[in-house]
């Protein structure tokens, strides 16, 4: 089990170095493929039937605006690889998290950034990492704010027995075969033998493919902060978890952990659903 391909999504604001030499250095451990992706829309201007001519030219001329950024990307995304590892190109002028999506098929991990957190910023010219991660069928890297690498060595496994945790776990075993230390923590109120179960057969799972981890319950009602607080004193690198979501009214409404993480900028957050 591996990661033969990895699409890193580009923000077509910027900045791309960052992002890109993490992907990189992903892809190099992995010895897999990089594919860049850079996705945004132009909103066609909203304008009376006698300027519907008008509209239409500044609608074209925001259009031509992405492609020529999407181009200089392209070249940068292309010196910062330097042939480093095998590697793709994919530009789309589409709505960026549908893009993020749809273009996951392409890959075993997409990587990407939160610069807004769980919300959803510019919708024409950011992905949503929330809604990429519960839409895209692939486990989602969420990048730590400015990070250049993935280090990897202490990773954190947010337990919670539910699918999509059970999902992140099989995901994240390429990444955690590379890790020093993993812990399995789970937070529960009242926790009780089957809880504690839980922890000791997920770890047992992780050792079966030569993974050692160590299993934690804390006792605390509200799990973002004490698992916010656990990672910290553990110094983790990543932390893996399900990402748990419904849509209502069109926008995803996320559990309260969930929202916790993405909200977390310095972490680095390998999220699946």
């Amino acid at each position: 089990m591996s990661y033969k391909s990895i699409m890193v999504n580009i923000g077509i604001d910027g900045p791309m170095a960052p992002i890109v030499k993490l992907a990189l250095d992903l892809a190099i451990r992995h010895e897999a493929r990089l594919v860049g992706l850079c996705a945004a829309d132009a909103p066609l201007p909203l304008a009376g039937p006698e300027a519907g001519a008008m509209a239409v030219e500044v609608w074209q001329q925001m259009k031509d605006a992405i492609g020529e950024r999407q181009r200089k990307l392209h070249a940068e995304f292309d010196e910062l690889v330097a042939g480093s590892v095998p590697s793709g190109w994919r530009a789309v002028l589409d709505n960026p998290t549908r893009a993020l999506a749809r273009s996951a098929r392409l890959a075993d991990l997409v990587v990407t950034a939160a610069p807004q957190g769980a919300a959803s910023g510019n919708a024409f010219r950011v992905a949503d990492p929330g809604s990429a991660v519960l839409q895209a069928g692939r486990p989602v890297l969420v990048v730590a704010e400015g990070a250049e690498h993935v280090l990897g060595k202490t990773v954190v496994v947010a337990w919670k027995d539910t699918r999509e945790a059970r999902r992140a776990v099989a995901d994240a075993i390429p990444l955690m075969k590379l890790a020093n230390e993993v812990s399995v923590v789970t937070v529960d109120a009242q926790p009780d033998d089957w809880i504690r179960a839980g922890v000791d057969d997920v770890a047992a799972y992780l050792s079966s493919h030569g993974i050692k981890a160590r299993s934690e319950v804390i006792k605390a009602k509200d799990e973002g902060e004490s698992l916010t607080r656990f990672v910290t004193s553990c110094r983790a690198d990543v932390v893996v978890s399900g990402a748990y979501g419904h849509s209502r009214l069109r926008e995803w409404v996320f559990g309260g952990v969930t929202r916790s993480l993405l909200d977390t900028a310095e972490l680095n957050r390998f999220m699946s659903s």
